[in-house]
């Protein structure tokens, strides 16, 4: 057995069962312990991302807008997982993955408003005059016992910077790359090197830039898919009730049935509960710990306020942008069909094939750009939790530095090799921050809880009786 096998089973291991099962429990334990409140406030949340921000605000610590912090950890959460992973998962995990990765999500909403309150409220000032946060700082300074905390902080940033490379950086470029290759025929070398200038002038300028830039990609790429998407579902409206009752009924079919509206994708429900919850965390990252440090950068005068924002980016990347992709898929009737290598179409193909199915040849057009926008916005998120994690182990401006300017080089190398090795390696390295992270929510879970009930009574609460009293 060669190493390249080891590590592939170490990652199948590492993203087994028990790790799937850890993540969907804490979020059951936090929406449990919380009293529902991220499921009863998500019209408050929704609507607090879309209010103008307070100019109070400004004089709150803070380097980035609650808005722009939010389209940060959506920049990094929406990439090619809700392009490819969607419809692997709906492949290899039967149409009823998508019912799991709508469950998953729902207690994701939890785990995410978790960490963001916590990476708020121990966040700190760095040498640049800049805010740092994120589950290391909590593990430092909210753990009685400090040395547990320090090394659970300290495996979670080594886990995150090696994780950023590939997952957050090659895998991303190597998408973008082959994506262009195939449906425009832009050589590899042309568009890593394009990439490559791209993300180091936004980088240069650190989160600040990365933030006004996330800003405007992010909801253009989201509206641009959804919309495109929504024309595919209508326009193949005839086929969506057979294919959501596929999706309903092998969510929860004990047995392996035939099934998919190709009708050639056999699967049970153990395996489409396993797929879907694998799929959508790996989509939404609830639970790995790395949207927290885009929240810890927000201005805000309550770390509720950024929990509730930055827990939105859960519902808008899975139960919304992914959504879309399930569904075009399952009402295009091309789900099971089999290529012409005989196997059944999976991944960005069958994507490709379910939008095209309605728009044509300008189905692959807009898949495309959809995953070289997507994938590019993810880039500039890692990078940033990259850095701070980074940062957090070596407190020096020049590493920083030399940690964009290597980022950047290797963003190069992804676009041009497919290195199956280290995406596994970094692949494994961003399922283990999962660990620290769950241990530092479970340990913390009364302080999320007094925050959470604290802002409840002291602004929610009072902001609807005043409502109602106006009405």
């Amino acid at each position: 057995m060669n190493f390249s096998t080891i590590l592939s089973d170490v990652n199948s291991f590492v993203w087994g069962p028990v790790m799937l099962i850890l993540l969907v429990g804490t979020g059951i334990f936090m929406t449990i312990r919380l009293k529902f409140l991220p499921w009863r406030n998500l019209g408050y949340a929704l609507r607090s991302v879309f209010q103008k921000a307070d100019p109070d605000m400004d004089s709150n610590s803070g380097d980035i807008s609650p808005f722009q912090s939010l389209m940060t950890a959506l920049a990094a959460t929406i990439g090619t997982g809700n392009i490819v992973g969607v419809a692997t998962a709906m492949v290899i995990g039967g149409p009823g993955a998508l019912v799991w990765m709508w469950i998953s999500a729902l207690f994701g909403l939890s785990t995410k408003y978790a960490e963001s309150v916590l990476a708020v409220k121990y966040r700190e000032t760095n040498v640049f005059g800049e805010m740092a946060g994120g589950p290391m700082y909590a593990m430092k300074n909210g753990f009685r016992i400090k040395w547990i905390g320090s090394v659970l902080a300290a495996l979670f940033s080594v886990f995150a910077v090696v994780a950023s490379f590939g997952i957050g950086n090659m895998t991303q470029a190597n998408s973008i790359s082959l994506a262009l290759h195939d449906t425009f025929g832009i050589p590899l070398s042309v568009t890593g090197a394009v990439i490559m200038i791209l993300a180091l002038i936004v980088l240069v300028g650190g989160i600040k830039s990365i933030g006004k830039v996330c800003s405007l990609i992010v909801p253009f790429m989201a509206v641009l898919y959804f919309i495109c998407g929504l024309i595919v579902i209508i326009l193949n409206f005839k086929n969506l009730p057979a294919g959501i009752a596929q999706i309903i009924h092998m969510a929860f079919s004990p047995d392996a049935i035939a099934g998919g509206v190709g009708g050639t994708i056999i699967a049970s429900m153990l395996s489409a509960m396993r797929w879907g919850v694998a799929r959508g965390v790996f989509s939404n990252e609830a639970g790995l710990g790395s949207a927290p440090i885009a929240a810890a950068a927000a201005k805000t005068d309550h770390p509720s306020r950024q929990g509730y924002i930055n827990m939105t980016g859960t519902f808008f990347d899975t139960l919304v942008v992914c959504s879309i992709t399930g569904l075009a898929i399952a009402s295009s009737g091309v789900l099971g069909t089999l290529g012409v290598d005989g196997k059944v179409i999976t991944g960005v193909n069958l994507t490709i094939q379910a939008f095209s199915t309605a728009l044509g040849g300008a189905g692959g057009w807009l898949v495309t750009i959809g995953i070289t926008l997507f994938a590019f916005s993810t880039i500039l998120g890692w990078e940033y939790y990259g850095e701070k994690s980074l940062e957090y182990l070596v407190k020096s401006p020049k590493i920083t530095y030399l940690y964009r300017i290597i980022f950047c080089l290797i963003i190069f190398v992804g676009a041009t090799t497919t290195l199956q090795v280290v995406w596994d390696f970094s692949d494994t390295m961003n399922g283990l921050m999962a660990i620290p992270n769950l241990i530092c929510l479970l340990v913390l879970n009364k302080t999320v809880a007094k925050e959470c009930f604290h802002f409840q009574d002291t602004v929610i609460t009072p902001d609807r009786k005043k409502k109602k009293r106006l009405k």
